[in-house]
């Protein structure tokens, strides 16, 4: 029995998710039953005749009688949004960032589960097969005793990236949270992935945030930063990112042993195991799609991957970047623009990322010559 499913934003990202949806629909798994987009999706948009369509998600999910939403909107929109299913009994997959606050989450977390509804967090990389693997590794002794974790993602985005919407980019909006930052929105899986591998998912499981935030960019938000967070586990994690690269890599993550390390290339389900003793080793895995997954939760009684409660620790971060000082413009001296790719560099930022994974430290304590800002500490 196929899953009525609405999805609420079928454009920029939301496109992956029709092309997923339509993946499952041909499985036999899901029905894609209508969309919500303020600007109706035309035939050659969605590759086909689209279902119903409507700028009200509430009447189209009583229209509808969709079972399941995928929520993939702006930041700022999620609660309501997931509320709005909620109290109807529509089990969701909310994109990440789940919301722009601590205060936001709670509101979220606590609606739905009052609810009664199920609800996925959209961190794809929770989903691959890599993250069980790594743990049993750890489990086992292989690299010895964890001392700490490290996350590092250097990408590149043009200056059109910033202007794709108007929240794009933006701390606020209207008076409203949006913290749309490197580490809060593009690369948040970086910090998601870290924290689990951690065993740090809840958001009890935090005690201490240090931030440090930039951009090169003509924008609010931090579009170069780093986090350093203190966990009850006890192995820190730290996690540099930018958007801004020379070169821009394969985001990843490290863990940190006292006889060796592993690395995790969280997009491609890539895992280097290199230990005390031993030749390298690496091992590729699947993954298990978060929709599928939250379908067979309802069909199946499958356990989900990512419920609102293994997210509490990246909206942990999230609250502190939002509490910190607005982030701090990069001196003109500290970036270039490169006119043909259209877009703002830092030089000497892949190296700055890449250590900031490897030692743990923040950019200000590997000597980054613009980094002279007193850290945010919560």
């Amino acid at each position: 029995m196929s899953v009525p499913i609405v999805l609420a934003g079928a454009r920029g990202h939301g496109r992956w998710h029709v092309e997923n949806i339509k993946r499952l629909q041909a499985e036999g798994l899901v029905r894609l039953v209508g969309i919500c987009e303020l600007n109706p999706l035309t035939a050659q948009e969605f590759g086909g005749e689209p279902p119903a369509q409507s700028a009200d998600f509430s009447s189209l999910l009583d229209a509808t009688g969709a079972q399941a939403a995928v929520v993939c909107t702006p930041i700022p929109t999620h609660t309501d949004l997931a509320l709005t299913a909620a109290r109807r009994g529509v089990h969701l997959l909310l994109e990440k960032p789940p919301a722009p606050s601590y205060a936001e989450f709670r509101r979220m977390a606590d609606g739905v589960a009052a609810a009664g509804v199920a609800c996925q967090i959209g961190f794809q990389s929770l989903g691959s097969h890599a993250v069980p693997a790594i743990r049993e590794l750890v489990a086992e002794g292989a690299i010895g005793e964890v001392v700490g974790i490290g996350g590092a993602g250097a990408w590149a985005r043009d200056e059109a990236y910033f202007r794709r919407a108007p929240w794009a980019g933006r701390r606020r909006l209207d008076g409203t949270d949006v913290i749309d930052g490197a580490l809060t929105n593009p690369l948040a899986h970086a910090v998601a992935t870290a924290l689990a591998l951690a065993g740090s998912v809840r958001a009890e499981d935090v005690t201490g945030v240090e931030t440090e935030l930039w951009h090169a960019n003509a924008i609010e938000a931090d579009d170069t930063s780093c986090v350093r967070v203190t966990t009850t586990a006890g192995p820190p994690v730290a996690v540099a990112a930018t958007l801004c690269a020379e070169r821009p890599g394969e985001p990843y993550v490290l863990v940190h042993g006292s006889r060796g390390r592993i690395t995790f290339w969280y997009k491609q389900d890539r895992v280097l195991l290199q230990r005390a003793g031993h030749g390298p080793q690496e091992f590729e895995y699947g993954r298990t799609d978060l929709l599928e997954n939250l379908v067979r939760h309802l069909t199946d009684g499958a356990a989900l991957l990512v419920p609102p409660e293994a997210t509490g620790a990246f909206m942990k971060v999230v609250e502190a970047i939002r509490q910190a000082p607005d982030p701090a413009p990069l001196p003109e001296s500290a970036w270039r623009h490169l006119p043909a790719e259209r877009r703002r560099v830092v030089p000497g930022v892949d190296g700055l990322v890449a250590a900031c994974a490897d030692t743990l430290a923040l950019y200000s304590e590997l000597g980054a010559p613009w980094a002279h800002r007193e850290v945010s500490h919560r």
